[in-house]
C-alpha cells in the first residue's frame, strides 16, 4: 500500500536529533514518541498491510504495534536500529494475527500499487487489470505461502527494501532471504498462471 509522502525504500539513516529524540522518548517524553510516530508510522502500516491485507485491521495493528514500541522503548539499545526494530514488531503483531484468525476471515484487498509491482516482477504482465477474480487468485497464492516466504516477499517486492535492510528485520542470512524469495516468486507464478492462460483464451 503506497502512502502520499512516503515513498519505499525510504532512507532509514538516524539524524543526531533522531538520536535526541529517542533518549527522550525513552525518559516519558509523549511528544518525542509522537515525533517518532509520525515520522514511522506510513510505512509501517504500508507494510503491515501487505501482510493482513485488510485496510482497518492493518491500521489497528499498526497502532498495537507502536504502543508495543513504547513500552519496550527501554529495551533498544542501538538508536540507529529504530527503524528495523520498528519493522520487527509489526511483523510480529501481523504474524499473531494473521495466526489467530480464522481462514474465512483471511479476505486480503489488493491495491493497485501492489498490482504495479508484480507487475514490476513479471509475475503479471504489462495491461493485466485487477478485478474481483485476480484479487483472490493472488490473495488465495500469498496466503498459501508459508510465513518466511510471505514476510519477504512483501518487503522485497512490496516494500522494496533491500535484503540488508530485510536481514535485520527478520533475523534471517541473505542466502536464506535470496532462496526464500526466488521460491516465493516461483509459487506465486505457478498458482497465478493458470488464471492468467484461461483468461487470455477467452
Amino acid at each position: 500500500m503506497m502512502l502520499a509522502g512516503q515513498p519505499r525504500g525510504y532512507a532509514m539513516a538516524l539524524t543526531k536529533n533522531t538520536e535526541d529524540v529517542i533518549a527522550r522518548a525513552r525518559h516519558g517524553d509523549p511528544e518525542a514518541f509522537r515525533l517518532i510516530f509520525e515520522r514511522y508510522a506510513r510505512p509501517i502500516l504500508s507494510f503491515i498491510y501487505d501482510l493482513v491485507g485488510q485496510r482497518e485491521l492493518a491500521e489497528d495493528l499498526t497502532q498495537e504495534a507502536f504502543v508495543r514500541a513504547y513500552r519496550g522503548l527501554h529495551a533498544l539499545r542501538d538508536e540507529a536500529r529504530l527503524s528495523t526494530w520498528l519493522f520487527g514488531i509489526a511483523r510480529n503483531v501481523a504474524r499473531e494475527s494473521f495466526r489467530s484468525r480464522p481462514k474465512d476471515n483471511r479476505k486480503v484487498e489488493m491495491d493497485d500499487d501492489q498490482v504495479t509491482r508484480l507487475k514490476d516482477d513479471k509475475l503479471l504482465p504489462d495491461g493485466q487489470l485487477l478485478n474481483r477474480e485476480l484479487n483472490g487468485v493472488i490473495h488465495e497464492a500469498l496466503e498459501k505461502l508459508d510465513e518466511d516466504k510471505r514476510v519477504v516477499f512483501a518487503l522485497k517486492v512490496f516494500q522494496q527494501h533491500s535484503y540488508e535492510e530485510i536481514a535485520a528485520i527478520t533475523g534471517f542470512s541473505i542466502p536464506k532471504l535470496k532462496t526464500d524469495l526466488h521460491r516465493a516468486k516461483a509459487e506465486m507464478r505457478r498458482r497465478i498462471r493458470p488464471y492468467l492462460e484461461v483468461n487470455h483464451e477467452m
